[in-house]
């Protein structure tokens, strides 16, 4: 298992970055049914938590054009 820093993430398309979290998690369930917690578990769920923090950050913009409250009160 290759890890994943925030760069490569970033250019995924959202359907790689989707598929290689179906993988991450597939891999982290097989790794969580095995005696104790290792290592590999721990980069597993680093490498979850990347995915979904890099998908939120790319989602932001988006959200941000968006008018606020106060904006549409005028």
């Amino acid at each position: 298992m290759a890890t994943l820093n925030a760069e490569k993430i970033r250019k995924l398309s959202v359907k790689d970055r989707t598929k290689k979290l179906k993988e991450l998690k597939i891999e982290l369930m097989k790794s969580s049914a095995g005696a104790g917690k290792s290592n590999n578990t721990k980069q597993i769920k680093k490498m979850i938590a990347r995915i979904y923090t890099i998908n939120k950050s790319l989602e932001v913009p988006a959200e941000e054009q968006k008018p606020s409250k106060k904006e549409l009160s005028k």
